[in-house]
């Protein structure tokens, strides 16, 4: 009898691009084709779709088809998870923190169990990846026990060097360089409260940080005008608005990165983030107070607020410094949609994890 798909392919090894060189193996483990059996550089990364087994280490090779589609199953997980409660039934995903969290670790650990598997946690704030082993080694001894790696972590190339090693699915949770789930769950947010995101306008506003770049990549896929105000010398790197205006080019989005608050006429929602981000930086008082100076003038206050649409959104990922890059008068105000997007997370998340690991 011919095998299903689940039964020949049991550990979610990665699908191989075509022609892929299987790397990091033993002449025994290829001749053999066993457990060690490997697929090649983490392709899934440089998927258009989220394909079973695949990484998600950022939005950039994502097509708008497979964004609008996660969408779709957002909606139908948040609206009742009862028909995916055991989409991960049997299924262990490790979750490595370098960084304190309280979002995304909640809500990644608890979307897993709901959806009935096991989130297993471990705290690397201390202990960084690769100082006690080898990233490689940990990758190849976690995709013996586990279906999935969730990693929050300093470095973008740590993560990299993980999926290149690991054959189970590798999705970034934050780092130095992006924050693909939450700009999913921000603009699932946005596609709620509009009910459409044809003609919006989201304005960043702030340091063009990890937040900033990934939620450029959305944007810019699904077709969304994306203004980036930041003090000069804050952009956003020069790649990532590449990347952006060649996906702009695509989808008919029109991308703005401007040191010019008065950009933010027209748009519909007004995003900020911290300027000093975790590890940026950390323990340099002088460095914070340098940004304090350059940033002061981009604080969102409801003066700066009445430049953009009327009744324009209020967008932050949290944890928000109250009174420096944004007030409460903002952030406590009926236009504030910060807690929408924290809710979010979790079924963004669950969605993305049915996509790589489960069965609805």
């Amino acid at each position: 009898m011919p095998k299903s798909a689940s039964q020949s392919n049991p550990r979610g090894v990665k699908p191989a691009k075509a022609g892929a060189v299987e790397k990091g193996k033993s002449p025994r483990a290829r001749a053999s084709g066993g457990p060690a059996a490997r697929t090649g550089s983490h392709p899934g990364s440089h998927s258009a779709s989220l394909t079973p087994g695949s990484d998600l280490l950022t939005l950039s090779h994502l097509s708008r088809a497979t964004i609008e589609d996660l969408f779709a199953l957002t909606r139908d997980i948040k609206r009742d998870i009862r028909p995916y409660r055991r989409s991960l039934d049997g299924k262990a995903v490790v979750m490595l923190f370098e960084k304190p969290s309280l979002r995304t670790r909640v809500s990644f650990e608890v979307g897993i169990n709901k959806l009935g598997g096991t989130a297993i946690y471990m705290d690397h704030g201390k202990q960084r990846l690769g100082e006690r082993e080898s990233v490689k080694d940990y990758a190849l001894n976690l995709e013996r026990w586990v279906e999935c790696i969730i990693a929050r972590v300093y470095l973008q190339t740590v993560l990299e060097e993980m999926a290149d090693a690991s054959r189970v699915p590798v999705v970034n949770a934050l780092s130095d360089r992006f924050h693909p789930c939450q700009a999913l769950a921000d603009m699932f947010t946005l596609l709620e409260q509009f009910g459409t995101l044809r003609d919006r306008r989201l304005a960043f506003i702030g340091d063009g940080n990890n937040v900033c770049n990934s939620l450029m990549h959305a944007a810019t896929i699904l077709g969304v005008g994306m203004v980036v105000v930041t003090p000069e010398g804050y952009e956003p790197p020069a790649g990532v608005i590449d990347d952006c205006e060649r996906l702009a080019a695509v989808s008919g989005s029109e991308l703005v990165v401007t040191s010019d608050r008065e950009k933010l006429h027209g748009c519909d929602a007004v995003y900020t983030d911290v300027w000093l981000s975790m590890g940026q930086g950390a323990g340099a008082a002088d460095e914070a107070a340098k940004r304090r100076a350059k940033f002061e003038p981009y604080r969102v206050t409801p003066s700066l607020m009445s430049l953009a649409r009327k009744n324009a959104r209020f967008m932050h990922c949290l944890p928000a410094h109250r009174g420096e890059e944004v007030v409460d008068e903002v952030i406590d105000s009926r236009v504030s949609i910060v807690y929408d997007q924290a809710e979010n997370r979790m079924h963004a998340q669950n969605a993305l994890l049915v996509k790589l690991l489960g069965s609805s």
